[in-house]
């Protein structure tokens, strides 16, 4: 299927995305409405088969009712190429995810979709079905940011029988392009989005009205573009479901 009719696909079956920016003392608020979906590609460098899974991410990425995001996984790196913006924290929520299911499937490109359901990350269809099918997510989270750092207000209900969930913080590199000089993309130059630097749990929601934090120093550290904050429920095997998740942009350090 082709990236547009994909696009169109998408219009379709998911709601819009609005934007604005609403000011009040000291205070500068993210009035983006949240995604309905969250799409996480674990991709690399040293994948030829992920260049078309990261452009498709670019696109998804450009709608705004889905969060995009890029985790680039470090177990290829022995093929010749040392992936530069790698994780091996990204790799280990990859096999996470794997255990949690209990089909053990770690691949590259991989998108999991809501912490869920996996599918090709190249394969628009499969990725446009996913997405489909995938339970609109249900929590509220609004962000803003002051001169102190990043403010999350999380309203909603947890799931029957469920008491908490884990509250992640992602610092986020909008974009990043790299020109790979050795292994199975050698020479490419491949472009990508919404990269995420650094991912760790803040908290944990045990419904209705929460606010957390993340102090400005820390965003400073992570050289952070922009951040993202994920509601997810997890057990003793991993990651699962993800119920709300927001964003916001945060300047990176001068």
């Amino acid at each position: 299927m082709h990236i547009e009719r994909l696009r169109k696909i998408l219009r379709r079956t998911l709601f819009g995305a609005a934007s604005g920016i609403v000011l009040a003392p000291m205070m500068m608020f993210s009035a983006q409405a949240g995604p309905v979906a969250v799409a996480e590609l674990f991709t690399s460098q040293g994948c030829s088969s992920c260049p078309p899974a990261d452009r498709l991410l670019e696109h998804l990425a450009e709608k705004g009712d889905v969060l995009a995001l890029s985790l680039p996984v470090d177990y290829w790196d022995y093929l010749g190429w040392r992936d530069t913006l790698a994780s091996p924290d990204n790799s280990a929520r990859q096999r996470a995810y794997a255990t949690r299911r209990g089909d053990r499937s770690v691949y590259t490109p991989q998108i999991v979709v809501n912490g869920v359901e996996h599918v090709v990350g190249s394969n628009a269809r499969a990725v446009e079905s996913a997405l489909a099918r995938a339970t609109p997510l249900n929590v509220e989270v609004e962000l803003k940011r002051n001169d102190m750092g990043i403010e999350a207000k999380v309203v909603g209900k947890l799931p029957e029988g469920v008491k908490m969930a884990t509250v992640f913080f992602a610092s986020v590199i909008e974009h990043e392009e790299v020109a790979v000089g050795r292994g199975e993309n050698a020479g490419a130059s491949i472009t990508y989005v919404n990269v995420v630097r650094n991912l760790h749990p803040i908290g944990m929601w045990s419904g209705g009205t929460e606010t957390f934090r993340m102090p400005k120093s820390e965003l400073m550290r992570s050289n952070a573009e922009r951040c993202a904050i994920l509601i997810q429920l997890e057990d003793e095997n991993g990651p699962g479901p993800i119920l709300g998740a927001g964003t916001i942009d945060w300047p990176p350090a001068s």
